[in-house]
């Protein structure tokens, strides 16, 4: 019994200190979101009628399909932006074969469709596959933040 109770309070103390390493509270890596999640993390559209994001760093917003060809070609770019922007911005994935509501919600007609989320202002969408130059620019136009 003793040595479960060790085992459990090492990983307990492990699992803290990679918390607290981390930073509380930074997100890390790309976020797929549901629709609860959606709602705390971007914008809960059930309750607000005016835009407002929920975020303290802009965003990036790609709806996708795993069937989606253009989607699968973005994926790993959105990854390198993530990485290469941390901090700076965040990005966020929806499945809209799981996700239906959203999509819906979102009018997303094309896959995939990306939408660049200013911490203020309104967010706007692009239609189709962007390779990682063209993300890089609107990162800077729209979302305002460089490397």
């Amino acid at each position: 019994m003793k040595k479960v109770l060790f085992i459990f309070s090492a990983i307990l103390f492990s699992a803290t200190v990679m918390f607290a390493a981390n930073g509380e509270g930074e997100k890390e890596g790309v976020i797929y979101l549901n629709k609860e999640s959606f709602k705390t993390e971007v914008f809960n559209y059930e309750t607000q009628k005016e835009w407002s994001y929920n975020g303290d760093v802009p965003a990036i917003l790609d709806f996708y399909a795993d069937w989606c060809g253009p989607c699968k070609m973005l994926a790993p770019i959105l990854d390198e932006l993530q990485k290469e922007y941390k901090g700076k911005i965040q990005v966020f994935k929806v499945d809209t074969q799981k996700e239906k509501e959203l999509a819906a919600v979102f009018g997303i007609k094309s896959l995939p469709t990306i939408v660049f989320i200013p911490t203020n202002g309104e967010p706007q969408a692009a239609m189709g596959f962007r390779d990682k130059a063209g993300m890089e620019k609107m990162i800077s136009e729209i979302l305002k933040v460089e490397k």
